[in-house]
């Protein structure tokens, strides 16, 4: 691995040759270490903390035993609900909040290193945001039952974006308050909108 790509900041040379050299064990298929801040205590410190980023997971990484072990706390992307930095006088303090409400710090980074690392979390977490959506828009479709077909033929509501495309409704065989019923838990879920349950509605009723 190219030790130079993660000594751009200033990193220490040292703390980052130790960090790679054990950190590749723990990595997964088609999983790369992207950048490495490296903590600069004002005190001597010969077995600095410091902060793996890849392209799946934020790795907090934690010298112990005078830098013969070392304790690990990772954190999905997936996971993660937001990152920020605080700077100081004396270096900057990295925060990290997942999803569930877990959270971990770095004090003593960088200025440099920690907008960095803010940098590249905030571009993988607006992308972790539509990956989220997707998978909570799935599980609201999945709890509302999917679709709604009348007649067993005709699809009235499959997804949000082919609302606009549906048929008139045919509700011969549909008890339509029993369809009422259905288009409110969907817009309740968030499926559709409140304009789109009220044109149906209305549509429905005035066919009773």
């Amino acid at each position: 691995m190219n030790l130079k790509k993660f000594l751009n900041e200033e990193q220490d040379p040292q703390a980052v040759e130790k960090l790679l050299g054990r950190i590749n064990s723990l990595l997964t298929s088609q999983e790369s270490v992207e950048y490495i801040a490296v903590q600069k205590k004002p005190v001597l410190n010969l077995s600095p903390d410091c902060i793996a980023l890849t392209n799946r997971r934020i790795i907090f990484c934690r010298p112990r035993n005078f830098g013969l072990s070392m304790d690990f706390q990772d954190y999905s992307w997936v996971d993660v609900a937001d990152c920020h930095i605080k700077e100081g006088i004396i270096g900057s303090v990295f925060m990290m909040r997942t999803t569930r409400n877990l959270n971990n710090m770095m004090d003593y980074l960088p200025k440099a290193q920690a907008r960095k690392l803010y940098q590249f979390a905030q571009e993988i977490e607006e992308r972790m945001r539509g990956v989220r959506r997707e998978k909570d828009l799935e599980t609201r479709r999945a709890s509302a039952g999917g679709g709604i077909t009348v007649n067993n033929a005709t699809p009235i509501i499959t997804s949000p974006h082919q609302f606009q495309q549906v048929k008139p409704l045919m509700i011969e065989n549909e008890d339509p308050f029993a369809l009422l019923q259905k288009l409110k838990g969907l817009a309740e879920n968030g499926i559709i909108s409140q304009e789109e349950f009220e044109e149906k509605k209305n549509e429905i009723l005035s066919r009773v």
